[in-house]
């Protein structure tokens, strides 16, 4: 058996998450029926970085085991069959025991808002016409990294063994058209950057002071935590392997 690996971009809309699940169209779902077709055997995926409903990626990964070497030249073909919301972008052969999971080192999202109308922005960001101080909000990024346990930053029944994540960067960036929210970490919980950038929106609001922000991490209380910004904002930028 030949592995390998697949590096994919999508505009998660239309679609039930990254991962396949019964009743709903997933971006894996679809991946999956285009190889069938491309290969004309039923070749099934293992993902890297699973991602909720609506939220995009400009990189994520899959692997898989095929009985025949394949070139990247696939690549074209596979575009063909995907529809116009995934794009495959890359991929290449690994050794037999590598695993886009649990290979991965770090990941990276990015969520973005806006505070002014832009319909070229809709669908991609979140328009939120509030007015924030943006130095407080940096200031609670930073405090992000002082931590380890983000249990009050994890969805309620999220089945994990810990709620520990390495925070290898947390900033606010102020770009031309939007303000954004980078984090990347070993690992991320189910929720959480989106539950982060909600609680510091708070911040920046003056709803809640950084002292409070501290007091959510440290009690790991999410009934306190806001996970309300929407899905469309969100985007799993990068993937990184060891």
């Amino acid at each position: 058996m030949n592995r390998y690996f697949l590096e994919i971009s999508y505009k998660g809309t239309n679609y039930a998450g990254f991962q396949i699940q019964q009743n709903a169209v997933t971006v894996q779902e679809e991946v999956e029926k285009a190889l069938a077709v491309l290969f004309r055997q039923k070749i099934t995926l293992t993902g890297s970085s699973r991602t909720d409903t609506g939220v995009h990626a400009l990189q994520n990964y899959f692997h898989f085991d095929i009985d025949q070497k394949i070139s990247e030249g696939v690549i074209y073909n596979l575009n063909a069959l995907l529809p116009p919301d995934i794009a495959a972008n890359s991929l290449r052969a690994v050794d037999s025991q590598a695993h886009c999971r649990f290979d991965a080192v770090s990941r990276k999202y990015r969520y973005r808002i806006y505070n002014r109308k832009n319909p070229f922005l809709q669908g991609l960001a979140y328009y939120y016409p509030y007015t924030l101080d943006i130095l407080l909000m940096e200031e609670a990024a930073r405090m992000i990294m002082r931590y380890a346990d983000f249990t009050a930053f994890a969805k309620r029944n999220s089945q994990v063994k810990t709620h520990n994540c390495i925070i290898l960067e947390s900033r606010w960036v102020q770009e031309k058209e939007y303000l954004s929210y980078e984090v990347k970490a070993n690992r991320f919980l189910r929720g959480m950057v989106r539950g982060l950038t909600g609680t510091m929106l708070q911040v920046g609001r003056g709803k809640l002071s950084i002292r409070e922000f501290i007091s959510i991490i440290e009690e790991r209380d999410a009934s306190k935590t806001d996970f309300s910004v929407p899905a469309h904002g969100l985007c799993l930028e990068e993937v990184l392997f060891g």
